[in-house]
């Protein structure tokens, strides 16, 4: 079988699912802006496309994010005409839409079964749209009609997959209720052979001391330190934390860049306005205790995971992070946000302990709590790590799903008609 990814950072989400295809014998080519000459990874041929014409000037601003959509739609379909000529004919298209790359496809291959990675349907008044009050629309009304366009990529979309897929519940939900019926919820999958607790790890702070599990470890990650991941929230529950836990060590992962939200306005880093928010209110001695590590390989953040007594997740009603899954399967004891699609994974007391999102002293004491609680650490860890086998696995669980979803899609008609 012959099978065309999209997606503009290859591999992406397809990097467990596209080396599988390949493995098996399908013949995989993806196109990307990832990469600028063809080349080869894990038995797919990787091919760049590029955006040749510049966004114009007089757009209006509700439309500026579809007309990237739209550049980069055609700018695809132009690299897949190319590949059309040299050959190439996909039985199967698997495509991320989000950054509008798959819109003209359909133009191209008529005939080929078109799967679509459904991430999020935006919504105006509810989800991640003005949930956090401290950071309000400037214009309720305006901001609405922006969200409204912004989901024109997503409706443009809906006619073009035959089949959907989406990697948590609470994510597939957001879009109308007439697509969720195609749409499968598989996970992406978690490395739970890889991802292990260890009790022997070792991990290295960059002034070259070294942490064990004897320490009194707490982790915090996000992909950049932003309010959408809770940032500015555990940064509040720092000078209480310091007070209470002498010994602790916070390890914050991270950068200064903007993975989701509004960046901040006036050029300072969400990452340092908090800093300067709470640092008068720790001593020197204490702050000393805070490491932030920016971001960091694989591997060293897998043994953080390991190292963590306490892992910290927020987040906003949005997309589940796989760091929280991950620290799950790594054993850590877990104090998380109520907020969806957190609750798919995290059941309060079972397989960590949730907490309001917006109350940073409830956030310093249920990690306190824990910290006192080494029975409850362990109980809540091995459930945790318990789940996301059953549930998560990569190998038994969501790859085996997701080449049954391919082999479906395969079989389905152009146009989502049904086999």
């Amino acid at each position: 079988m012959n099978i065309l990814f999209i997606h503009q950072n290859f591999p992406g989400q397809f990097k467990n699912l596209a080396p599988a295809l390949a493995a098996r014998g399908d013949r995989c080519v993806a196109l990307t802006l990832r990469v600028k000459e063809p080349t080869n990874w894990k038995g797919v041929r990787v091919l760049p496309y590029r955006v040749q014409r510049k966004q114009g000037t007089g757009t209006h601003p509700w439309l500026k994010d579809f007309d990237t959509k739209v550049l980069r739609g055609e700018a695809c379909m132009r690299a897949a005409r190319a590949l059309k000529e040299r050959g190439f004919e996909p039985d199967v298209i698997i495509a991320h839409p989000g950054w509008g790359e798959s819109l003209f496809l359909r133009d191209v291959w008529p005939k080929a079964r078109i799967g679509l990675y459904y991430e999020l349907f935006y919504q105006e008044h509810a989800a991640d749209a003005g949930f956090d009050p401290e950071f309000p629309r400037s214009d309720d009304a305006d901001d609405a009609m922006r969200l409204r366009l912004k989901n024109l990529n997503n409706m443009m979309h809906f006619p073009l997959g035959d089949m959907g897929l989406s990697p948590t519940k609470y994510q597939a939900a957001t879009f109308p209720e007439p697509y969720q019926e195609r749409i499968s919820v598989i996970h992406d999958g978690i490395d739970t052979a890889r991802a292990v607790p260890d009790e022997n790890v070792r991990f290295a702070l960059p002034d070259g001391q070294q942490l064990t599990r004897k320490d009194e470890v707490i982790t915090f990650v996000n992909r950049n330190l932003e309010p959408y991941r809770g940032y500015h929230i555990f940064m509040r529950a720092l000078p209480q934390l310091l007070r209470d836990r002498p010994h602790a060590r916070i390890l914050i992962v991270g950068g200064e860049g903007q993975s989701y939200g509004a960046a901040p306005t006036d050029g300072i880093s969400w990452k340092q306005r908090f800093i300067d928010e709470v640092r008068g209110e720790i001593s020197d001695a204490d702050w000393a205790r805070v490491h932030f590590l920016g971001k960091i390989p694989y591997e060293h953040f897998l043994k953080l995971l390991q190292l963590a007594r306490v892992h910290v997740y927020l987040t906003y009603p949005f997309v589940l992070s796989w760091s929280l899954l991950e620290a799950m399967s790594c054993g850590a004891a877990i104090v998380a946000s109520n907020t969806p699609p957190v609750r798919e994974v995290i059941k309060d007391g079972v397989t960590g302990r949730l907490v309001d999102f917006f109350d940073s002293a409830a956030l310093a004491g249920r990690i306190s709590d824990l910290l006192n609680d080494p029975d409850a650490r362990a109980t809540l860890g091995t459930q945790a790590r318990a789940l996301i086998k059953t549930r998560y696995d990569l190998t038994s669980v969501c790859l085996p799903e997701q080449l049954t979803w391919v082999d479906r899609l395969a079989r389905t008609k152009p146009g989502g008609t049904g086999s």
